[in-house]
């Protein structure tokens, strides 16, 4: 009979420890923050530990405020990630976006120096609806969202935060806004 118990020891110490980069994690909400308000979607930071959404996003001009776009930030710091996470079913509902951010600062994985993965971050910004499709459930208690294989370049970048300034109904800024609101 095989000893189960030295089995599983013997594969816990060759797994690595997993590294935990908090600041790093913190500056990928800063990060979407700042791209949502270069947008001109005013956006508010939520209190840390808040279940479900990281920031409320709203129209910047308070008349027009109508609605909120409660936004979930997700990270991966290592760039040769495979762009996954753990992610709970329950906390779908929480959240009108998931915008999931690979920050890029090195390669994590194999026998390559790190810094030499070191690339500029990307951003890729989800509907519910989409994130519900990728989510899969993973053995017992493991849920995550799937994206390694998911064609993910329609949400790509600056142009995919249009979706969340088309459901606040927020202007690209323009001159011409400013003139016709001089003019009324």
């Amino acid at each position: 009979m095989v000893n189960t118990t030295a089995k599983t020891r013997k594969t816990q110490t060759k797994r690595r420890k997993a590294l935990r980069l908090p600041v790093v994690s913190l500056g990928a909400e800063f990060l979407v923050q700042g791209f949502l308000m270069r947008r001109n979607i005013l956006a508010f930071k939520s209190p840390p530990r808040n279940e479900g959404h990281d920031l409320i996003c709203i129209h910047p001009n308070p008349r027009k405020a109508t609605r909120q776009i409660r936004v979930q930030v997700k990270s991966r710091y290592a760039t040769d990630s495979n762009k996954g996470f753990p992610l709970k079913e329950k906390t779908l509902d929480a959240f009108d976006y998931l915008i999931l951010v690979c920050q890029n600062i090195g390669y994590f994985h194999g026998h390559r120096n790190v810094r030499d993965g070191q690339t500029a971050p990307v951003f890729y910004t989800l509907p519910v609806r989409v994130v519900r499709r990728l989510h899969r459930r993973k053995g017992k208690g493991w849920e995550i969202f799937r994206a390694r294989r998911a064609e993910l370049a329609p949400y790509e970048g600056e142009a995919a935060l249009d979706q969340i300034a088309a459901d606040l109904k927020v202007p690209y800024p323009s001159r011409k806004d400013l003139v016709a609101r001089d003019k009324a």
